[in-house]
């Protein structure tokens, strides 16, 4: 399935790790201001495409690459593309919050402060619109110099959300943001997600399927590095047309 309205997209792509093929021949579009959730068993490429998506999967030695992914009428693997300004515009929030060991200010002005941005008030409104775009402005506003380590998990992912969005990105990367949280913090990342589509593109991979059909406005499944279905959510969740997909949402693998 291609978007028309596609921001970014993948064609052909095969990623080998070393002699291992994780990905066979993926071809799909994400699309601007919607929430796409890749799904999947364990070891099935999810995490592999997300990572290929803004050139992280670079950092891994005895890899390679085949075919293109297209952002804004560009493949960003070919030779003269900076991955780090790909990294600026495509930001990534892990499965578990990783604050740096520094004060909360500190955390979200790391990346604008290595562009070139130094006037503290430019510095400060940073840190205020990025907070409160997380949702964290009100519990974090008056300890902006203390620790980010203080915070409880569900902060800390907010925190990394926020920091992710200081940078200005115009596409968000999710690899299980709340797997790691307890039901409540759950809830509150997925109300953010849901705020966040209006300003950006949101491409999750999630274990919880509940998750992706409660969140997702697209839905892809994959399997074995394949993509075996991609749908709006609603359409793949109640009506596949893959029985494979229909086998993995039902519980019968998996």
């Amino acid at each position: 399935m291609k978007n028309n309205n596609s921001i970014i997209e993948t064609k052909n792509i095969n990623f080998y790790y070393g002699d291992f093929r994780a990905l066979i021949d993926v071809t799909m579009g994400f699309e601007r201001n919607k929430v796409t959730a890749l799904i999947g068993p364990s070891g099935c490429g999810k995490s592999t495409l997300l990572r290929l998506l803004n050139r992280m999967n670079d950092l891994i030695g005895r890899t390679r690459v085949e075919g293109e992914v297209i952002f804004e009428g560009k493949n960003i693997y070919d030779p003269g593309v900076d991955p780090v300004d790909i990294r600026r515009r495509i930001g990534m929030v892990f499965q578990k919050p990783n604050p740096f060991p520094k004060s909360i200010f500190d955390n979200i002005t790391y990346g604008p402060r290595l562009t070139g941005i130094k006037d503290k008030s430019t510095l400060e409104a940073l840190v205020e619109q990025s907070l409160k775009q997380a949702s964290l402005w009100d519990e974090a506003k008056d300890i902006l110099g203390q620790s980010a380590m203080m915070l409880s998990g569900g902060q800390q992912q907010r925190l990394c959300i926020a920091r992710a969005l200081a940078m200005k990105p115009e596409i968000l990367l999710m690899d299980e943001p709340t797997s790691a949280l307890d039901p409540i913090s759950t809830a509150k990342i997925e109300e953010l997600i849901e705020e966040l589509k209006k300003d950006y593109t949101i491409i999750i991979v999630t274990h919880n399927m509940q998750q992706a059909a409660r969140i997702s406005d697209y839905t892809g499944f994959f399997y074995l590095g394949k993509l075996i279905e991609y749908n709006p959510a609603e359409k793949l969740f109640t009506n596949p047309e893959v029985s494979q997909t229909e086998d993995y949402i039902t519980g019968r693998f998996g």
